[in-house]
Parts: structure tokens; sequence; C-alpha cells
């Protein structure tokens, strides 16, 4: 029995709610569970100064991530001095997922930030930071094809992230704080609404895991965000 008495195959509670902050419309309130993100885009009309530096075309999409003090048990300090290790492997995985949702070049010469602030962890952070962030992400192309400033959308499709593991020789999908912290294996799963992969993230915590098992958690996870699609196609029509 899971914690929360879910089954080893359920997501936890998804919500999400778009248009959350008022000075900037394209941002998503995204809650797996007890974890909750805010997710918010920004278009700026420039490029990073590296892209401009090798004539590259069209735009970039980047990411930030922070995690607030008060989002965990026990203040979690804040990074002003400098980025650890872990927040900088995070934005760059949000960052290089959200990239694969984009045709860059029919972007144009604009930057899109993706925001990423975790206001609650409960595990999974940087999963409900991506499929958030994707609906962000939308909201934001969506403003550009109505104002007419991209000929053509350069969306090409959704991705989202779920994390899955094993715990107790079973495949569980979308671990909870305390089910992440005692797994045997961790593995989070970055997909694309065809059914590609953008990005699989597996490590084991004390045994080596099976091609079995790995297979399990891979099925788990393809399930999963199957439902994280439909979540994310229906809240960017609200």
């Amino acid at each position: 029995m899971r914690l929360d008495s879910r089954k080893n195959n359920e997501l936890r509670p998804l919500s999400v709610e778009t248009r959350f902050l008022r000075n900037t419309p394209e941002s998503v309130l995204i809650a797996f569970g007890g974890t909750r993100v805010i997710c918010s885009a920004n278009v700026i009309e420039e490029l990073p100064p590296w892209m401009r530096a090798q004539k590259k075309n069209g735009g970039w999409v980047t990411a930030e991530y922070q995690m607030l003090p008060s989002s965990t048990i026990g203040r979690t300090k804040r990074e002003t001095s400098g980025l650890s290790g872990r927040t900088q492997e995070i934005q760059r995985l949000i960052g290089r997922a959200l990239r694969a949702s984009v045709n860059l070049e029919k972007l144009g010469p604009r930057t899109i930030y993706i925001d990423c602030d975790v206001i609650d962890a409960d595990g999974g952070t940087r999963c409900a930071s991506i499929t958030g962030g994707m609906i962000a992400l939308r909201l934001a192309i969506s403003k550009l094809t109505d104002k007419k400033l991209v000929v053509e959308s350069p969306l090409i499709q959704n991705v989202a992230a779920v994390s899955v593991g094993i715990l107790q020789d079973k495949p569980i999908l979308d671990l909870l704080y305390q089910e992440d912290s005692a797994a045997e294996t961790d593995m989070n799963v970055v997909m694309a609404e065809n059914g590609d992969f953008v990005e699989i993230q597996a490590s084991a915590e004390k045994a080596p895991f099976s091609k079995q098992q790995f297979d399990d958690m891979l099925q788990l996870a393809s399930d999963g965000i199957i439902q994280l699609f439909r979540a994310q196609n229906e809240a960017v029509l609200t």
C-alpha cells in the first residue's frame, strides 16, 4: 500500500490553473498532488548574446528553476550567490525538453523564458515544471500567433514528464518525496506527444535494475504521460 493509497500505476491528483499571474497571463499553477509549481512564459524580442555572435537563425527557448525557501519542510536556502549543481541541471533539463516542442526557426529572432518556481515540493518538481512549462509555452506561442508576430506557429507537439521508480521491488508511478527517498531506482521520463522520448534519467540507488524492470517503468511512465497530454490540451482551451 502506497502512503497516499494510490495504485502503483496511478498518477497523483493533477490540477492546472492557467493565467495564474496577473502581470504574466501566460502562466500556470500546476499541482502534482502536494507538489505545486508556478510556471510562466515571457517573450523577449531579442536573442541571447551567444546566438547573436554566432548569427544563428530563429529563436530560443530557455528555462529557469528555483525552489522557494518555504517549499520544503525546513527552510531551503535561497540561491542568491550562485545556483547549485542540482538547480542548474534541472533548469537545463527543462530547457532541453521544451525546445523539443518547438521549431526554433519559425519562432523568429526572440527568446521565450520559462520560469518555474516551486512553491510546494513533494517529489517530481522537475517533471511538474516541464509539464506546466509546456502549457505556459503554448499560451505564449498562441499570443504570438494571435498578434501575427509569427507567420506560422512554431509549435510541433506537447512534451510532458513524470517520475517512476522501483520501490520494494515493484514499479510505481509519480513518486512522492518519501517514496523517492526510499526507492531502489529513480527515473524521470520526458516524452513527446508522438510517443518519442526526449530524455530519460535513471539511477539505481541501491541495486542495479533489470531490463524487465526498466521496460516496466518506461511503460508506466508512457501511460501516465498520455494522461498529462490530455490535461495540457484541456488547459490551453480554458
